[in-house]
């Protein structure tokens, strides 16, 4: 059964609505929305055209607020049978995405995060919420030249393995994978899975991790504390033999290593099981909207998964098919940020930073393969 969708605008409600495509995901800053609508001549020149670009917009799925943001694009295209008009949009997080960071000196030292976001995100208009721990203070953090609002803050956030995504009243939201608890729902094949998609992809998985790095010494450091520190880890799933070898950067000592080998192993593997999953509706079986970041037991023989994973992002459509949501989902290590990315990001201003890898571990899924 169709639920409606509202599109409010300047006060004034839009619906009936034919075609719907909403996304929202925790690997986007700012979750969008195209809406459109058809009608036959005669008649279809008297379709409303007051939306405007640049309105401030809210979008409803039934009594549920999805969106809150500005509308980009109120695209027209017609043939000598009818017009379809639309309405496309993002959160109010999109300009984060777009703009160039521009904050005072554009630096930071020792404060928190939540507070170098709020700085970042000032500038716009928009509100940040924390809605986990990010640690302690940041020792430094500067603004690069030509970065957007969107990629000093996931620097910045990789660090902390954060990610920095949007909610419904258009604010940026602090989370960690599944930070948003659990889907009451399970996705289980011959229940409520219309379809499913899994690429099982291997391409970028190895059978083996070798990292490699040096950390600088004074005269008085030991001769072993001078030495290259290397670490390996093998992942067992992987049949032949395929090396891949890392150099860690920065200040570096056996630890450092070990923790960076773990981590590529655990995050490759966990990018390979991504797969989504088509249902009926927008609502789980308590009517609450699926929604990303919640973990999802998912029951898949065909494929060959049970286990629980994460919500990555989520689909709204509405057309010929029906009311359908689109999951995006995968094994929750597949999406906590790698700190390397936010080391080599800075790397020419602070050569003496050390990544802190967290508690990344070696785990088993549900699908191995013998190549």
């Amino acid at each position: 059964m169709s639920e409606q969708v509202t599109l409010r605008v300047n006060g004034e409600d839009y619906e009936g609505w034919l075609e719907v495509d909403i996304t929202a995901g925790i690997e986007r800053q700012a979750r969008d929305f195209n809406l459109a609508i058809t009608r036959t001549w005669p008649g279809a020149t008297d379709i409303p055209r007051r939306v405007r670009p640049g309105d401030v917009c809210e979008v409803w799925l039934g009594a549920d607020k999805l969106l809150t943001g500005y509308v980009d694009a109120t695209p027209i295209s017609y043939d000598d049978r009818a017009v379809t008009v639309g309405v496309k949009g993002r959160s109010k997080t999109a300009d984060l995405v777009d703009c160039s960071a521009d904050f005072g000196k554009g630096q930071w030292q020792g404060r928190r995060v939540e507070k170098i976001v709020a700085d970042l995100a000032a500038a716009y208009g928009i509100k940040v919420i924390t809605e986990v721990d990010t640690g302690g203070t940041v020792a430094d953090h500067q603004i690069q030249p030509g970065e957007t609002v969107y990629e000093s803050i996931a620097r910045l956030l990789a660090l902390r393995q954060l990610l920095s995504t949007d909610d419904a009243e258009g604010n940026l939201v602090l989370v960690n994978p599944g930070s948003a608890g659990r889907a009451t729902t399970a996705l289980r094949t011959g229940e409520n899975v219309l379809r499913a998609d899994a690429g099982l992809d291997y391409k970028d998985v190895f059978s083996t991790y070798v990292c490699k790095g040096q950390r600088a010494g004074s005269d008085l450091d030991a001769a072993e504390t001078l030495a290259e520190s290397v670490a390996r880890v093998t992942d067992t799933a992987i049949g032949r033999h395929r090396l891949l070898q890392l150099t860690q950067s920065g200040q570096v000592d056996v630890n450092t290593c070990k923790d960076r080998v773990k981590y590529e192993a655990v995050y490759r593997s966990a990018r390979a099981l991504e797969a989504s999953y088509t249902v009926q509706g927008w609502r789980q079986a308590d009517g609450k909207l699926w929604l990303p970041n919640q973990m999802v037991r998912v029951v898949d023989p065909v494929i060959g998964y049970d286990d629980d994973m994460l919500i990555v992002e989520v689909n709204y459509s509405l057309g010929n098919a029906g009311t359908l949501a689109t999951l995006k989902v995968g094994p929750r290590a597949g999406y906590v940020p790698s700190p390397e990315q936010a080391k080599k990001a800075k790397a020419k201003k602070d050569k003496g930073n050390t990544a802190d890898w967290g508690d990344a571990t070696i785990v088993s899924f549900p699908v191995k393969t013998k190549q």
